[in-house]
């Protein structure tokens, strides 16, 4: 579907769809809705099994993006990730749940509440680099059953959030840059730490990013998560008043040797 290496593809749910401009520009696009999920995205892992996805350090990862509204409802973003909560995508992509692993440019509207670094707003637009211990899905099940079962019930659940985010290698940012105008971002992704710019302008420089492999997403959904000390763990879905959209355009993905 699209040049430069990258055979990106949709992945759409509910009433999101994806526009093609040409090979290299995409509007991704949620129309107003009432209830339900919807989510317009493009993706390279869709098919793929975790470790199968394509991407680990060293790399450079650029791009431009811009969406349709200042402050959209629900979440959007774009880089990389390892699909973590995917059970079954069809043929040679069956999944089991998994601790996530993340590089990306996140925004979430104020309905979320995702607070992995102290101090850091747990909503807004950011950097993202988050590193988790893998755990066996014999652990990992119980742990995520706890959590959702403790979201209502404060102590515990400042205790499950305690716990998962100590064992969590995390750095944040928050973006004062003006999301529904066209912005170039880029990730220069290394074992040893990850620096995203704007516009060529450093950012942040996250220390431990993830290992990989990971795949490339860029999306826009109508979802909110929370996931914090006081909140406890929960998702659901937001109504919106109006149509909004994600326009990206030259995704270019660059590996580079081991020496650079």
């Amino acid at each position: 579907m699209m040049k430069s290496g990258i055979d990106l593809q949709p992945t759409l749910q509910g009433t999101g769809t994806v526009e093609a401009l040409d090979q290299t520009h995409f509007n991704l696009i949620l129309p107003a809705q009432k209830k339900g999920y919807s989510n317009a995205q493009l993706d390279d892992y869709v098919s793929l099994s975790r470790k199968h996805f394509k991407w680990k350090p060293p790399l450079r990862i650029e791009m431009q993006a811009r969406a349709s509204l200042a402050e959209p409802t629900g979440t959007l973003g774009f880089g990389f990730w390892n699909d973590p909560f995917s059970i079954s995508l069809g043929p040679g992509a069956r999944r089991i749940p998994a601790t996530p692993q993340t590089l990306w440019f996140f925004y979430s509207s104020p309905e979320n509440d995702i607070r992995l670094v102290p101090g850091v707003p747990g909503n807004g637009w950011k950097a993202v680099s988050l590193r988790t211990p893998n755990l066996h899905p014999i652990i990992l099940g119980p742990l995520a059953g706890i959590a959702i079962a403790t979201s209502n019930l404060p102590i515990l659940g400042k205790f499950v959030h305690q716990l998962i985010t100590s064992k969590a290698q995390s750095s944040e940012f928050v973006l004062s840059h003006t999301l529904n105008e066209w912005h170039t971002y880029a990730i220069d992704w290394s074992t040893k730490r990850a620096l995203f710019s704007v516009d060529d302008m450093l950012v942040l420089q996250a220390d431990r990013p993830p290992a990989g492999p990971l795949g490339f997403v860029t999306w826009i959904d109508n979802q909110y998560a929370v996931f914090s000390s006081s909140r406890g763990l929960r998702f659901g879905t937001v109504p919106t008043s109006s149509k909004q959209r994600l326009e990206v355009r030259n995704i270019n993905i660059n590996p580079r040797s081991k020496s650079t």
